[in-house]
């Protein structure tokens, strides 16, 4: 009696068991695919983020940092200009630190040749890779020096607001500009968000 007892208890968990099996397994798949990036310009943040060393807390600063006004009305007009600020306010700490007795005009020349969009801003942002990144308009050529620039400016201004601390985010900054970060763009061909034509979604 109790050997036929048993056997029936043995029967129903490995029937429970059995049946249970597949649906772990779809909803492990499922939990999957919702962790997984959404599209390929989703997966260039990600990797975007990996290449400055800045995880954002609120991703949607960082897509409208890379979103031109051709292409939204949310784009990164203001975050560009507030990105602008930070580079001008870190390059003057830093160029004060070193040199109190720096006269004005100097200083100027110096956050001056800092700002320039194409021989400064434009190759830090070629340099992530930005105009492979950034979302405009279909018209509108992505690796233009000002956009790219606009686009570098805003991630910046981005950070500054996600982490509450130019600081960190002028650190950021010169990691980027004077080169140190290593393999920058490597991985953000592969994305090319602007150019469906070759078999990508369009950005979204």
């Amino acid at each position: 009696m109790h050997f036929r007892l048993f056997s029936v208890f043995t029967f129903v968990l490995f029937f429970t068991l059995l049946s249970s099996a597949p649906q772990a397994y779809a909803a492990g798949k499922s939990e999957d695919r919702r962790s997984k990036p959404s599209s390929p310009f989703s997966q260039a943040l990600e990797t975007l983020q990996k290449q400055i060393g800045y995880t954002f807390k609120s991703i949607s600063l960082l897509r409208r940092a890379m979103t031109h006004a051709s292409f939204s009305e949310e784009n990164n007009k203001a975050l560009s200009v507030l990105g602008t600020h930070v580079i001008e306010t870190s390059a003057s700490l830093r160029s004060l630190e070193k040199d109190i007795d720096m006269s004005s005009k100097e200083l100027n020349k110096l956050i001056s040749e800092i700002s320039k969009v194409e021989s400064s801003c434009a190759v830090d942002g070629t340099r992530l890779g930005l105009q492979k990144v950034v979302r405009v308009s279909p018209k509108t050529d992505p690796s233009n020096p000002t956009i790219v620039c606009d686009a570098f400016r805003a991630v910046l201004g981005a950070i500054a607001i996600d982490c509450g601390n130019t600081d960190e985010t002028g650190k950021i900054f010169w990691s980027i500009h004077s080169g140190k970060l290593s393999g920058l763009s490597a991985n953000l061909g592969v994305y090319s968000v602007n150019k469906p034509k070759l078999g990508l979604p369009a950005p979204s």
